[in-house]
């Protein structure tokens, strides 16, 4: 189905009701089924999913959170971020990569209304979003190296990025850049392919590898007036959508993991003299750590959902929350389930190498993905930080801060 045709379509049942989301995962499922086939080479091989983005423009996916005001057809978070798990049990890169463009389609829903005017029909036509956000370091903790500068023919942007994740697929980038004599930070939108924008495909971690998380050079690049945002440090729900977006591929990643190990055991004729001499897909033991395995990713599945729940629950008007009551509401539902989820699933990606043999480690067969994506992912805001943050709120009553900057710590020499 096409973009255009997707901003008209409409479940037949409730917007925000299990039929409703049935609807849209029987919509998609055939084009998350097309991306699964070839992940493993794709990542043995390293090549990046520019046609698999492709397909999920053309199906109209990047367009599930535009507002009807301005003619989309728009999905509850709940639904987003289910959608968002099973397109990462397909390819955990592809589901990934997108996170810096749902992101944006969030802030633009923000911002005055004649940014939506422009933007909003964009993100219909099919256009996504990048990021470049984070630098290597060097920059002070709240502030970037990265600089938007007033020149006699308008303002450019130049800098070096890196993690920038998803930009390299991008029709835009959003940079996070620093403008001298101005507080805060900025946001400055450019085109992917504009003068002065130079995009790596150098990222060098050991999971997630074609997510596009590399660097990004801009020299003097030119930006509209229109495309700079002031970056607000205030109460907004964007910390939350940001990490649950990485939670939502981190349970992608276990229910992968999951139905590896079922296909593994049910096929597996190979056994043990230790063991109980039938087959492993009728010993009761193997089918019993293949249950445990499964029941942690269904424990994670169930605590982002129900986190996604408490953003939706935060944007209801009929509840009649305040801005910190709101924040609130979604931000402790996301840090918790941080605290919660990820050990679950790095459990269960471990654990699909005790329901087979030795051969399970051949690189041919490309097992160890799944605990590596899911350590990746997991390293992208410390657990230990969200936990302290969670005691805090609930001894002390803090009210716990979303992330929303990382560089050098004070006193750093």
């Amino acid at each position: 189905m096409s973009t255009e045709a997707l901003a008209t379509f409409r479940p037949s049942a409730q917007q925000h009701t299990e039929a409703a989301y049935q609807e849209l995962l029987a919509h998609f499922s055939q084009v998350f089924a097309r991306i699964a086939q070839g992940a493993t080479e794709r990542e043995q091989q390293r090549i990046l999913p520019f046609e698999q983005v492709q397909w999920l423009k053309d199906a109209g996916f990047t367009t599930l959170r535009v507002p009807a005001s301005h003619g989309g057809s728009p999905v509850s978070h709940e639904h987003l971020f289910r959608l968002l798990i099973e397109l990462a049990a397909a390819d955990s890169n592809v589901a990934h990569l997108l996170r810096s463009h749902f992101s944006f389609v969030e802030t633009i829903a923000l911002q005055p209304q004649e940014f939506q005017d422009r933007w909003f029909p964009r993100v219909l036509a099919g256009e996504i979003f990048g990021n470049a956000a984070t630098e290597r370091g060097g920059n002070a903790l709240g502030s970037t190296n990265t600089k938007l500068v007033k020149t006699d023919a308008g303002w450019v942007l130049r800098g070096e990025k890196y993690y920038t994740t998803g930009s390299i697929f991008a029709d835009w980038v959003v940079v996070m850049a620093t403008t001298d004599g101005v507080e805060g930070r900025q946001y400055a939108v450019v085109e992917r392919h504009a003068k002065g924008v130079k995009i790596l495909d150098d990222w060098d971690g050991f999971g997630q590898p074609l997510t596009g998380t590399g660097t990004a050079i801009f020299t003097d690049v030119a930006v509209d007036e229109q495309n700079i945002i002031q970056r607000k440090v205030a109460s907004t729900l964007e910390p939350a959508f940001f990490q649950l977006c990485l939670l939502s591929v981190l349970v992608g990643i276990g229910k992968a993991a999951r139905n590896e190990a079922a296909r593994i055991v049910a096929t597996r004729t190979r056994t043990f003299n230790t063991g109980s001499g039938a087959l492993f897909k009728d010993d009761p033991q193997i089918q019993e750590l293949v249950g445990r395995l499964a029941s942690n990713v269904f424990a994670a599945e169930s605590i982002v959902v129900s986190a996604a729940r408490d953003l939706d629950a935060a944007l209801d008007e009929s509840l009649g929350l305040n801005a910190e009551e709101a924040f609130l509401r979604a931000e402790l539902a996301v840090q918790q389930a941080h605290v919660a989820a990820p050990k679950l699933v790095l459990d269960a990606t471990s654990e699909l190498f005790d329901v087979t043999g030795a051969s399970a480690v051949s690189t041919s067969k490309s097992l160890d993905r799944f605990w590596r994506n899911a350590r990746t992912v997991a390293t992208h805001n410390p657990v230990a930080f969200k936990a302290r943050s969670v005691g805090d709120y609930f001894i002390n009553g803090t009210i716990p801060t979303g992330l929303h900057s990382i560089g050098e710590a004070k006193g750093a020499k």
